[in-house]
């Protein structure tokens, strides 16, 4: 289970760190994707970084900006947003693969099988 945390609501230009905590399993065999997903769009990938944290991917739109990490020691991986904008506001979600060690670049929802329930990050003034 991924129990994501950190969201809420943030002025534009602030920061956040999301966090998402794996209760359960083999946390440091699994690749971590974050997602997000805005009202009336669809579910969109932002970065995923490997088991041992050895291979990130980002979307390039959201590069320098967002910044994933994992502490496997802790079951935790992290999603660093800096200087948000109103258009960041989504339910973020962070989610694993079926298979240990799988690990791509597309960033697409289909690839991953466990989600957890997400966390409202809100930009406004």
């Amino acid at each position: 289970q991924l129990v994501e945390s950190g969201g809420g609501l943030v002025q534009p230009g602030g920061s956040l760190r999301l966090s998402c905590e794996a209760s359960a399993g083999n946390f440091d065999q699994y690749t971590i994707g974050w997602f997000r997903q805005a009202p009336g769009k669809e579910r969109e990938g932002i970065s995923c970084i490997s088991a041992d944290g050895g291979d990130i991917f980002s979307r390039d739109s959201m590069k320098g900006r967002f910044t994933i990490s994992r502490d496997n020691a802790k079951k935790t991986a992290y999603l660093q947003l800096n200087n948000l904008e109103p258009d960041d506001t989504a339910v973020y979600y962070c989610a694993a693969p079926e298979i240990q060690y799988f690990v791509s670049d597309r960033l697409v929802a289909y690839e991953y099988k466990y989600w957890g329930q997400g966390t409202q990050v809100t930009v406004s003034s």
